[in-house]
């Protein structure tokens, strides 16, 4: 069993920060690194699609949604099991809920999500 936990989220002005964190525990994360699996931060608007925001696969490489290409950053921290989402230069529009998620063999989890409210 794998749990994921975000934090992070809030409200903050458009051309703010923000960094969003996401914990990982479980059985599998004490045999192994997170950096043998692919993360991925994903977000959703109300009455939109849950879209790909960010993901970095096993090997460290990165890939970025258009829309955040440039302002954001995603990263990983094996010794705290952690994944994170740098947000710079925040506009109304990265209003969402922010969710991590991590591929593990056989399945991908989810955590429950975090709000980030971009507005004047």
């Amino acid at each position: 069993q794998v749990q994921l936990v975000e934090s992070g989220g809030g409200w903050v002005q458009p051309g703010g920060s923000l960094r969003l964190s996401c914990a990982a525990s479980g059985s599998i994360f004490s045999r192994y690194a997170m950096d043998w699996y692919r993360q991925g931060w994903y977000r959703q608007a109300p009455g939109k699609q849950r879209e790909l925001v960010a993901t970095i696969t096993s090997g460290g490489s990165t890939d970025y949604a258009d829309s955040v290409k440039g302002r954001f950053t995603i990263s990983r921290d094996n010794a705290k099991n952690t994944v994170y989402l740098q947000m710079n230069s925040l506009k109304p529009e990265d209003t969402a809920v922010y969710y991590c998620n991590t591929h593990t063999p056989g399945r991908i989890y989810w955590g429950q999500g975090t709000q980030v409210t971009v507005s004047s």
